[in-house]
């Protein structure tokens, strides 16, 4: 992690020294902008420290929680304008590392954000944000202001009334418009320190946030480790999906095929001793082969429907909402496809969620709200059954679970006894093709 991204760091100094005068002056006119952001966003982060501070010294008479439920989400969304901005400066990808929540009520996420050191360590961010950052920031935005002041000076002076921006220098004193353009003497100084610290300050400041808000590196571990689990995990599931393959075909369409010629074979034997023998066993044949036909037909359902190839996520889990032996609806709000793997996994997902509905749910009604928000596909399946459902007790649910997480992809389930049950599935993924799915209901 640390050689990648000195080597990134070093090739930005080399492109540097090889830009134009034009191309350098618009750089450091973008990292003066930047600075000027770095300045006012410390703002909001004083505001953070001071009631995060205040809530986890009050937290204990409950007061505090309540503010922390509130505050610590604003934390994670001003680490994201910082991480977006280091981005920028340094040409680099900071991941979001905070654990998701396993439960939305704000039990499971205090307890959530308690165990997650991410958490802790946009608190600590904060600290370091609010003086060294603030500081050094400030220094690259002050640069920028004196080069802006020498430049206009004689100007401003011109504009201004008589004496009020006299300057006494001891060796002399400048009181006049003409000596008003001696001032660009500093500008001169001034410029040039701009040029030369304003790049290595704000990538000091840059660097400050991916050094504490990247992931560290007992999390990229525990992801390397969760990744190779998981991976050993969809290879297992493939081999398992393969033998079933296998097992169907063999033991349906393969065998009324072979039927299927043993009854041809009959029928060629036949035709010239006893047709109407004949004419019953090509009768039979063709029923058989309509049959093999719909076992192929099932077998390549099982492994990716064509409706979804056809019409797409949307279109599929609408298909599949109609064949259910209940009131679905589907709402789906997505600006295109997702790519074809995690479609077929969101899919089957989905349908696994579905089927659960409808054997053990007890339900009157389901509903499967489709939407995709700042890079996350989720799918919602809610139902009014009698709740209880868990991914522990062996259900189906906790093959859906294995088969987001090969995708690293989360799944949640709220399933109070009494109900209602609501699973969410979440993975993150791309849209292509920007159009809009209008929503369906079946009766």
């Amino acid at each position: 992690m640390s050689t990648t991204t000195t080597t990134t760091t070093t090739t930005g100094r080399a492109d540097e020294r090889l830009m134009s005068f034009g191309a350098g002056l618009a750089y450091r006119l973008r990292l003066s902008g930047l600075s000027l952001a770095y300045v006012l966003l410390a703002v909001p982060a004083v505001v953070l420290v001071c009631v995060t501070t205040t809530a986890l010294g009050v937290a204990v008479v409950g007061v505090g929680l309540v503010l922390l439920l509130l505050v610590v989400p604003l934390i994670a969304q001003l680490a994201n304008v910082h991480r977006a901005l280091a981005e920028q400066v340094l040409d680099i990808t900071i991941e979001r590392p905070y654990k998701p929540a396993a439960s939305s009520s704000p039990q499971g996420l205090l307890l959530t954000w308690v165990g997650d050191s991410a958490r802790w360590r946009d608190y600590a961010w904060l600290w370091v944000k609010i003086t060294i950052g603030w500081a050094t920031a400030w220094i690259a935005f002050g640069l920028s202001l004196a080069v802006l002041w020498y430049a206009v000076f004689p100007f401003v002076y011109w504009v201004t009334p008589a004496g009020v921006f006299d300057m006494n220098y001891g060796i002399f004193t400048m009181d006049t418009q003409a000596e008003a353009f001696l001032e660009w003497f500093f500008l001169l100084i001034a410029f040039s320190l701009w040029w030369l610290l304003v790049p290595p300050l704000v990538r000091f400041v840059a660097t400050l946030d991916r050094n504490m808000l990247a992931p560290s590196r007992d999390q990229l571990e525990k992801r390397v480790a969760h990744v190779a689990q998981t991976r050993a995990e969809s290879i297992d599931h493939s081999a398992a999906e393969l033998r079933r393959i296998e097992r169907d075909l063999h033991d349906g369409a393969q065998a009324r095929l072979v039927s299927l010629g043993m009854t041809l074979g009959l029928a060629e034997q036949m035709l010239a001793t006893d047709p109407d023998g004949a004419a019953r066993l090509l009768a039979e044949a063709r029923d058989s082969s309509t049959t093999a036909l719909g076992d192929l037909r099932s077998v390549v359902r099982g492994i990716h429907p064509p409706v979804l190839a056809d019409r797409g996520f949307a279109g599929a889990v609408q298909a599949l909402a109609l064949d259910l032996s209940l009131p679905v609806t589907v709402v789906v709000t997505l600006p295109g496809r997702p790519p074809t793997p995690i479609e077929s996994a969101m899919y089957f997902a989905v349908a696994e969620c579905l089927a659960n509905v409808v054997k053990h749910a007890s339900a009157s009604r389901a509903t499967v709200e489709l939407t995709w928000d700042d890079g996350l596909l989720r799918a919602t399946v809610t139902d009014d059954g009698v709740g209880g459902a868990s991914p522990d007790r062996g259900s189906g649910l906790a093959g859906v679970a294995r088969r987001l997480d090969a995708l690293d992809g989360r799944m949640e389930v709220v399933s109070p006894v009494g109900g209602p049950t609501v699973v969410t599935l979440e993975v993150a993924c791309a849209l292509s093709s920007a159009r809009t799915t209008p929503s369906s209901a079946t009766d």
